[in-house]
């Protein structure tokens, strides 16, 4: 059994979800295990190069994790034969110049969504990919939550009977700034011109969450809004809000279900997560968050009567059961990785290509569309570049 390297040029990891997610929970924990296992015996080993405009930065976070290799010249780590894979978890706007270079010096690139701002891109840059011959993937994380994998579980045994509909809340309240208690979210989130919406951001997640779960997006009816109109940035200035910080979509899905999915920074939580999912079928129901779930089997359904003269009798929260852990659930990122990186060493099955994270890009630039001439619109099937 041998221990195998595979350089991967990581762009992107000085932010949140690049820095935690992608780095720390998945590239250095997969390094910690002693790398991945592949099917021969041998374990693949990746070995992190930190690519950033702000040497300081990346400098630093190479220090506090004992990494060697960074660098602010990306075709410099481009042209270097010992890196296999690209990936980027930057700014929308930057990504696809940035994956088209790498497409170009014949690395595998993997990549945060959306790919892009508009389908031309997104099915451009697949394309570029596709005609290179380079494997090519985007992260659509939420697949590998324990709470939807439960539900994946669940809809695989046959507990739901017929899926009637699913219902999604998503969101949380970000602060505004302006009275003492700072925004956990970046101000380029709610800036139009910068790549901010939140249809564009959570739209393509709501895609392949729906289209690998209960049945791909057929139509789509989506009001979107801007309900704080000024925010204060992280350098304490009041700036325009102009992108729209929520959505209100419903889509039609193949089999007759219908699914809405509320998403919105402007909402405080009262729920058991800060995304939920209701699943309604003929023979049982389930609601999950991040990791736990619950059923209620149609034996177990209560009988409630309308009465608005005495306090509701039934304690509903009461009348559900958790789904057990019957197996460990690892950070979904670093499944993802896994799988991803198991697929460029020995071609494993992988189904997570640019061109299915062209579908997210795609059912957000309809969802706008819907928005703006206020009514429902179909979602065709890709055509190929």
């Amino acid at each position: 059994m041998a221990t195998k390297s595979i350089g991967i040029i990581m762009h992107g990891i000085t932010g949140r979800m690049g820095y935690n997610q992608h780095l720390v929970r998945s590239i250095l924990a997969i390094r910690e295990q002693g790398g991945v296992q592949l099917a021969n015996g041998d374990r693949l080993m990746p070995e992190p190069v930190l690519v950033g405009r702000n040497a300081e930065k990346i400098e630093a976070i190479a220090r506090k994790h004992g990494l060697s290799k960074t660098t602010t010249d990306l075709d410099a780590a481009l042209a270097d034969p010992n890196n296999t894979i690209f990936f980027d978890a930057g700014s929308t706007q930057m990504r696809v110049e940035l994956l088209e270079r790498a497409i170009a010096a014949g690395k595998h690139v993997y990549c945060e969504k959306p790919i892009s701002e508009t389908l031309e891109e997104a099915l451009s840059v697949a394309a570029s990919a596709e005609r290179r011959g380079v494997k090519n993937g985007v992260v659509q994380d939420k697949l590998f939550l324990p709470g939807l994998r439960k539900i994946a579980m669940l809809r695989d045994s046959g507990f739901f009977g017929k899926i009637l509909s699913v219902r999604g809340e998503f969101g949380y309240w970000v602060f505004e700034g302006d009275w003492g208690v700072k925004a956990q979210r970046p101000s380029w989130n709610y800036r139009r011109q910068e790549g901010g919406g939140m249809i564009l951001d959570m739209l393509p997640h709501w895609r392949y969450v729906l289209d690998n779960l209960f049945g791909e997006v057929q139509s789509v009816s989506c009001l979107g809004a801007t309900h704080i109109p000024s925010r204060v940035d992280e350098n304490g200035k009041t700036y325009v809000a102009d992108a729209d910080d929520a959505a209100y979509a419903t889509f039609e899905l193949e089999g007759g279900v219908i699914a809405h999915i509320n998403s919105s920074w402007a909402v405080r939580v009262r729920r058991d997560d800060l995304v939920t999912f209701q699943v309604d079928g003929t023979h049982g129901s389930a609601v999950c968050g991040l990791m736990r779930c619950w059923t209620q089997h149609r034996v177990n359904t209560p009988k409630p009567v309308w009465n608005p003269d005495q306090p509701q009798p039934i304690n509903f929260f009461d009348t559900w059961d958790e789904v057990p852990d019957t197996q460990v659930f690892d950070n979904g990122f670093k499944a993802q990785w896994e799988q991803f990186l198991c697929h460029v060493a020995e071609d494993a099955p992988w189904k997570f290509t640019l061109r299915e994270g062209a579908k997210g890009v795609q059912l957000a630039e309809l969802a706008q569309q819907s928005w703006a001439e206020r009514r429902w619109v179909d979602v065709p099937a890709l055509s190929a570049l």
